[in-house]
């Protein structure tokens, strides 16, 4: 069918004279429906997204909070973790990726093992990322520590599940499906991390602490930690909820490591022959010299940067600067319930416009309520509202950077056709940079933080507080959203090149496909 369309502009000659035998249609038409995923096939698929999420969805919007307020670090020491920890997970993804492009074909796959092995090993150390230990000394080396071994960890696992997708079908209209399958699950991933996160700890959440200026509060029943039944809340119940809802997270973990290994099968990759391993540099050069995918992960360097900085500060920013303490966790619920419902509005819409249109609209979306949430005055329910529009805009912001990698892969496989089995190097440090630019986003965060005067649990915070936490979700993200942008409009490939690039591999493909049918057919007269 793809060499149906626009085939006189992409055909081979050579196929076209060339006599088709009876055997060659079999196995073509085997090919055909080789690489064609059934429903269970993506789900299963699509499950496995669903832990890198859930467990960064909880990390991104608790982990900043949790070590002010729960552990009780300066600010200064959780600005190191933050950005320490992202950026050694910055680190281990080209490196893991190197590896995987390295690793031996088994009959498990090349990509799966790495998926389950890392999996018990990862959950372990994410429980005692949320474990207060009992000592103050080595706290903030004990956090780092088990904060970078869970990062390696989930690198182990994503990493080859990002180029996995490369591997489940060589028809780019599957993947993209499976793509789309992904996504949504992965949206929903960070609702049900959100969910669990926020609702267990927000049933324990314990009071604030009045400072200086909270006079008033300082006979309430707020300052004394009392709820409306009269039972004390104390930091000890908010720590022991932190570790019920991590305990959760981590048994849905393994669920998800299971469902992608036992429902998902690898397929091995064409019969050409893979290239000889590279060195790890050489590796960099190769993919950040290909000048589409150095474009696009510069535009998502910069959009991924907006959006995590407004991650990893709106619930300081709802529970202090608006002053919704106890209602936070439900408003970020809203966002990315929001996020999963119009994911199918976005994959009607990349299909209807393209993939590029499709970004601009999505990042600019979301634009008008960034600013509208820091120049109202606090309201619940406009927050409410507000949110839950905001969301629309962040499910763009999940969706079409991973439905655009495959993209640029294949433009490179057109280009490079004997340069082979670099998937995972691509997916490696398109990660990289993200999770680089995550970390960057929370340590400067937070050090800014420590520098307006934050006060650990206070009812109130200082203006200077109150105007960087304003600074930090929607001026910078604003900015740097509008930068990717300009990046964008120079990206090369657009639709029209996507779909001569789908058919000349699919060219390729049909080539290797009629090679392999020779040579059964010699093997047969011999």
């Amino acid at each position: 069918m793809a060499k149906g369309e626009g085939g006189e502009q992409y055909s081979n000659p050579s196929l076209l004279n060339k006599p088709v035998s009876s055997d060659g249609l079999t196995l073509a038409r085997k090919h055909e429906n080789g690489n064609r995923l059934s429903v269970c096939n993506k789900i299963c698929y699509a499950i496995g997204g669903a832990p890198y999420q859930i467990t960064g969805c909880a990390l991104g919007f608790f982990l900043q909070i949790y070590l002010l307020d729960v552990a009780q670090l300066d600010p200064f020491y959780a600005s190191i973790i933050l950005f320490g920890g992202r950026a050694w997970d910055a680190v281990t993804d080209p490196t893991v990726g190197f590896l995987v492009s390295r690793s031996p074909w088994t009959r498990f796959g090349r990509m799966l093992p790495w998926i389950v092995l890392s999996t018990p090993l990862a959950v372990i150390a994410y429980f005692l990322i949320w474990f207060v230990p009992p000592f103050e000394d080595g706290k903030v080396i004990w956090y780092l520590v088990f904060y970078c071994i869970f990062q390696t960890l989930q690198t182990c696992f994503h990493v080859p599940y990002s180029a996995l997708t490369m591997f489940i079908s060589s028809e780019q209209k599957e993947r993209d499906s499976a793509t789309a399958y992904r996504m949504t699950v992965e949206v929903m991933g960070t609702v049900l991390g959100t969910a669990i996160q926020g609702q267990i700890v927000g049933m324990a959440n314990a009071p604030c602490l009045p400072g200086p200026g909270d006079i008033d509060l300082s006979n309430s029943s707020l300052s004394l930690g009392l709820n409306a039944s009269g039972p004390v809340i104390s930091l000890d119940d908010t720590k022991v909820a932190y570790m019920i809802a991590s305990g959760v997270i981590c048994i849905i973990y393994v669920l998800c490591a299971i469902v992608v290994f036992f429902g998902v099968r690898e397929r091995k990759e064409s019969c050409r022959p893979r290239s000889q391993p590279m060195g790890f540099f050489q590796g960099i050069k190769l993919v950040m010299g290909h000048g589409p995918y150095a474009k696009l992960v510069m535009v998502f360097l910069f959009t991924s940067l907006g959006f995590m900085l407004l991650e990893g500060n709106f619930a300081l920013f709802c529970s202090s600067t608006l002053g919704f303490r106890n209602d936070f966790q439900n408003i970020l619920l809203v966002i990315m319930l929001s996020a999963t419902l119009a994911i199918p509005f976005w994959q009607w819409f990349l299909t209807r416009f393209g993939k590029k249109t499709a970004v601009c609209a999505g990042s600019l979306s979301v634009i008008p309520f960034m600013i509208l949430v820091v120049c109202m005055k606090s309201n619940l329910i406009v927050t409410y509202i507000v949110s839950f529009a905001a969301g629309i805009g962040v499910a763009a912001a999940f969706l079409l950077p991973w439905s655009m990698l495959p993209d640029v892969v294949d433009d490179f496989q057109v280009q490079n056709p004997d340069s082979t089995g670099h998937e995972a190097l691509f997916y490696s440090f398109y990660v990289f940079f993200t999770k680089f630019a995550s970390g960057v986003s929370l340590g400067i965060s937070t050090l800014s933080l420590d520098f307006a005067g934050y006060i650990s649990r206070g009812c109130s915070q200082p203006e200077e507080v109150d105007i960087t936490l304003k600074v930090l979700v929607s001026a910078a993200p604003i900015a740097l959203i509008l930068i990717g942008l300009i990046i964008l409009y120079s990206y090369p490939i657009t639709e029209e090149k996507r779909q001569g690039n789908r058919k000349l591999l699919q060219e390729q493909r049909d080539n290797e496909a009629d090679s392999e049918s020779d040579s059964t057919e010699l093997a047969l007269m011999i």
